[in-house]
């Protein structure tokens, strides 16, 4: 039995150092870590609060900062309201498709966001109906069923209106066409 204790005691004396190493890795990936993580944070924290560098901006001999000219400063407007006017009463086109007679009925609203814009437009109605009625009989029926030939019915419309306005205002003026009611039969 002595020897049975002795080699008892040469098994927990070997199990020791190998329990110790364990620990001892575990501390040390522990302080890797941490410090991993306090790099880390201060360097965050060090990107974070740094002020931002101030361009540097070339003055001229009486110390006034010089300007290129490609590089004017220009204050933003603020966007002004959207106003929408529709055109009263709606447009009708008639087709010839496949020998028979069709109709196109299109109730338009214009958008825009400056007064004298919608003005313009009320002075100039007759000659809007006019082009519009134009560009819409101009169409092919069988094209107009898709969603892309409405889409580029209305862009059509859209430069169309825009033409006329830059003609008689100086300025397109209107920035959307919106189809409010298409029917076609």
């Amino acid at each position: 039995m002595a020897e049975e204790d002795g080699s008892e005691e040469n098994t927990e004396a070997e199990e020791k150092p190998k329990g110790n190493k364990k620990k001892l890795i575990l501390f040390i990936l522990l302080v890797v870590v941490l410090i991993g993580v306090s790099v880390g944070g201060t360097l965050v924290a060090v990107k974070l609060l740094a002020p931002e560098p101030e361009p540097v901006v070339e003055l001229d001999e009486d110390g006034n900062p010089i300007i290129a000219e490609d590089e004017e400063v220009e204050e933003e407007k603020p966007r002004l309201p959207a106003i929408y006017f529709p055109l009263k009463p709606p447009l009708i086109v008639n087709y010839q498709a496949r020998g028979r007679q069709r109709f196109l009925q299109a109730e338009i609203t214009l958008m825009s966001r400056e007064d004298d814009v919608i003005e313009a437009v009320e002075i100039h109605m007759p000659m809007i109906r006019n082009s519009l009625i134009l560009l819409f009989s101009g169409q092919v029926y069988e094209e107009l069923q898709t969603d892309e030939g409405r889409e580029l019915l209305r862009q059509d419309a859209l430069l169309e209106l825009q033409t006329i306005m830059q003609q008689e205002l100086g300025k397109p003026g209107i920035e959307k066409v919106l189809f409010t009611n298409l029917v076609m039969q």
